[in-house]
């Protein structure tokens, strides 16, 4: 079945995708344009196919512009009709970036050999700063607007992605602008040894992969 959405909007309901509630109100005013209480607007049931694929038949779907909308209404985030055309496309333009950045790790790691790798369950983690945006912030870098945590299946093995979500706009530019850092977690030696690989391929270019080896 299609019927959800990588994103935990809650308890991965139908309407649910990889972003969870809480994070939709920043989301919200992160891309909200209009200044002006908004009038009725016709929101879209339409929901866009995604590319990341379940351990189920088919490949996870996005929600609509109307269950986006609903969602974070019932959630009392004051959410406006006519910014849902903004923020829908944005949404699943940024999960499609997070599944591209998983499969950069992913390559020459064999789950081509069962089909390719699938994108098993995810959990919205806003409150749940990881080890490394904690380090960073320490550094005086800006902390992620957000967390999400994917687990992957590579043919019967199961990998913990960590996804720290930033914002950032460009000089003189009114225009927000994402980074995504998505590596795996260190809770098993799979993890480690992947991130381990990665630093001495940037280091000494050990490996050479058809695509770029992840930081």
């Amino acid at each position: 079945m299609t019927d959800k959405c990588p994103v935990d909007h809650g308890q991965h309901s139908g309407d649910s995708c990889p972003v969870d509630k809480s994070a939709r109100s920043t989301w919200a005013s992160l891309f909200s344009k209009s200044t002006l209480p908004s009038k009725p607007a016709p929101l879209s049931t339409e929901r866009e196919v995604s590319s990341i694929p379940r351990t189920s038949d088919g490949h996870w779907v996005y929600p609509s512009e109307a269950q986006f909308f609903s969602a974070m209404a019932r959630k009392d985030h004051n959410p406006k009709a006519v910014d849902m055309k903004t923020i829908v496309p944005i949404h699943n333009a940024v999960n499609e970036r997070a599944w591209s950045e998983v499969l950069k790790w992913e390559v020459g790691r064999g789950g081509d050999s069962c089909g390719g790798v699938k994108l098993v369950t995810f959990k919205g983690r806003p409150n749940d700063i990881s080890p490394k945006a904690r380090l960073m912030t320490l550094l005086g870098y800006a902390a992620p607007f957000d967390r999400h945590d994917w687990i992957v299946d590579r043919c019967g093995t199961r990998i913990r992605y960590v996804i720290d979500f930033y914002t950032g706009r460009g000089a003189g530019s009114s225009n927000v602008s994402f980074y995504l850092d998505v590596r795996p977690a260190l809770d098993n030696w799979e993890g480690v040894k992947m991130r381990v690989e990665s630093v001495f391929d940037g280091l000494f270019g050990l490996k050479n992969r058809d695509a770029a080896t992840p930081s």
